[in-house]
């Protein structure tokens, strides 16, 4: 295994979740008035509520499928009955119509953010740059998708649960699991990592808000009484 390849997927991972963590404190520190996702609705609709219902969506459910299908031991799997192989065919189905889904959404936005030259004027170039970014990362998870079918085993997403699993436990073999897999695996999983160290400078930051309104739902009542 040569250092590059030992840097990029056994180290800088580490990186961007750092940057990814400290980044979005430092924000929210910082710079609270920014801590939005900048409607642009007033400049310039659209298709701004198609496009953000697929794309949002789409883009959760290949999130969490994602989280849970590496992070789950295999253990889990083997226990309750489901081979590698299933769990292969599965992610493909799951993963290309959810991925689909996110990338027509994207596409509208995307269209909708250049065409408009009030909108665009409006933009700046982090705005335009995290539309383009994400659409480079789920257009490359798209094309691994017709690489999968080769491998329908299961095993080579074994490779990526293991590697995933090894980083979250901070050891030091992760790279090693994925040294040999496809290079478009390896764009997609180097892009993915580098959206997180982006992050935290764009208005992506507006989904650490959309997680914490959880927290409003098992609020107390407010009771209000005439005086």
């Amino acid at each position: 295994m040569n250092t590059f390849h030992q840097f990029i997927f056994g180290i800088y991972p580490y990186i961007c979740l750092a940057i990814f963590l400290l980044g979005s404190l430092f924000r929210f520190e910082r710079e609270q008035y920014s801590w939005k996702s900048e409607s642009s609705q007033i400049l310039y609709e659209g298709e701004l509520r198609r496009g953000n219902i697929c794309f949002h969506v789409g883009i959760l459910a290949v999130f969490f499928g994602h989280l849970v299908g590496l992070l789950t031991p295999l253990w889990f799997w083997d226990a309750i009955g489901v081979s590698h192989g299933a769990k292969q065919i599965f992610a493909i189905v799951m993963g290309g119509v959810f991925g689909a889904l996110a990338m027509y959404g994207l596409v509208l936005l995307i269209v909708r953010r250049f065409k408009c030259d009030r909108l665009a004027a409006n933009s700046t170039w982090r705005d335009k740059l995290v539309l383009i970014w994400i659409a480079m990362t789920l257009g490359l998870g798209l094309m691994t998708i017709f690489v999968s079918l080769g491998h329908t085993d299961g095993e080579e997403m074994v490779k990526f649960m293991n590697w995933a699993q090894h980083i979250v436990t901070f050891r030091g073999d992760a790279a090693s699991f994925i040294e040999d897999v496809n290079f478009l695996f390896k764009m997609h999983i180097f892009m993915g990592l580098s959206f997180f160290a982006i992050f935290p400078f764009t208005r992506m930051v507006h989904v650490w808000s959309g997680f914490a309104s959880l927290t409003y739902l098992p609020r107390a009542w407010q009771i209000v009484r005439r005086r």
